[in-house]
């Protein structure tokens, strides 16, 4: 799920009771799922494993031309077309490579700092109408 801005995993508050509307008043809790940041970190990885196909496919395609074409000043355009092509992609890559890093180490961090905050509030007593109290 994204956010309402459509931009990265989305983190909401979900109601502190069964009434859809206890959260809108500030009472509720934050929950979290680390689906959709796994998730976008195998799209990142899937990425950079086409954009490196796509170069070493692209290198390929190239291959002989030059001895083919000897003479033809399209030749060096296409090579300048290829380099920068190359260029691009292997920046695609290595971008999509960091980038899986980084979603995996949120979804991971984020798993724990909410295991941590259950752990710690597992034990606090939360005075309430069944302690007769308002």
């Amino acid at each position: 799920m994204f956010g309402p801005t459509g931009e990265g995993p989305a983190m909401r508050r979900a109601p502190a009771s069964g009434d859809p509307g206890a959260g809108a008043g500030g009472a509720g809790r934050l929950t979290y799922s680390k689906g959709p940041w796994s998730s976008a970190s195998g799209a990142a990885g899937e990425l950079r494993t086409r954009a490196e196909t796509s170069r070493s496919v692209l290198g390929r395609g190239h291959e002989g031309v030059a001895a083919g074409a000897v003479g033809l000043s399209s030749v060096a355009a296409l090579k300048g077309v290829l380099t920068s092509w190359e260029e691009r992609l292997r920046a695609v890559r290595d971008e999509c490579e960091q980038l899986k890093g980084n979603l995996l180490t949120v979804a991971r961090e984020m798993g724990e700092s909410e295991t941590a905050v259950k752990s710690s509030v597992r034990g606090v007593h939360v005075p309430g109408p069944a302690d007769g109290e308002r």
